[in-house]
């Protein structure tokens, strides 16, 4: 359930559990229902992942475009939304997929942290890397990553999480029944392969040889994933 994105008045948009801010503890009004929160971060993550000539954006090398040809392509989309319930879906976003500038000079930018089919160059970070991290995947995959480990499909790096209940939330969008990979993140830098921290639990390489994989992690926060080795 995508939860509404509600305005305090002294401290801007949030989305909370129970609608309240996390600074002052006041309500506030609902900006955005959950339905519409979903869809706007759906096509706005799209856009900046996937599609930007589509949408008419311009991304620079790094992923960039202005947020005001954002809003534009939003509200060439839906008659209903405006340029704050676009600020309002990136601020509250709860895994970080964006990032913006902080608009000053007027260079108010925003662009996806991650995710991306399009070719841009995004710059590592210097966030910490836990010694292991975790990918969520489809049972019948398991054959093909014994041979060739984890490598990208359809975007330009692999996705990892930092917890394995995050692994198995994403795993499960392609299958019911995922099974939680655990990569040895630690034996990965060491060996020279580059791991950066994108959004609040994303994790993004070039890719993962087999040896780095130790099999499956069976301390899952869901009930539904089955544990094993790879």
């Amino acid at each position: 359930m995508t939860e509404p994105v509600r305005t305090c008045a002294e401290h801007g948009p949030l989305a909370t559990d129970d609608g309240s801010c996390p600074r002052c503890g006041a309500r506030g009004t609902e900006l955005l229902s959950g339905a519409r929160r979903r869809r706007l971060s759906k096509f706005t993550s799209g856009a900046l992942r996937h599609f930007p000539e589509d949408a008419s954006l311009e991304l620079d090398d790094r992923g960039w475009t202005s947020l005001e040809e954002v809003v534009a392509a939003v509200e060439g989309n839906y008659d209903w939304a405006e340029a704050e319930h676009v600020a309002a879906v990136i601020a509250t976003d709860p895994k970080g997929r964006f990032e913006r500038t902080d608009g000053t000079d007027g260079d108010d930018r925003v662009r996806a942290a991650y995710g991306h089919s399009v070719d841009v160059d995004l710059e590592p970070t210097d966030a910490p890397v836990s010694d292991e991290l975790y990918h969520g995947t489809a049972p019948e995959s398991l054959a093909s990553i014994r041979e060739s480990g984890l490598r990208p499909i359809s975007r330009q790096y692999v996705h990892l999480s930092e917890s394995p209940g995050a692994a198995g939330r994403v795993g499960r969008r392609h299958a019911s029944d995922t099974v939680v990979l655990v990569v040895d993140a630690a034996g990965l830098l060491a060996d020279g392969h580059r791991i950066t921290k994108r959004g609040r639990e994303t994790y993004t390489t070039d890719r993962v040889p087999p040896a780095y994989l130790e099999g499956v992690d069976r301390a899952s926060e869901t009930s539904d994933q089955r544990s094993g080795s790879i």
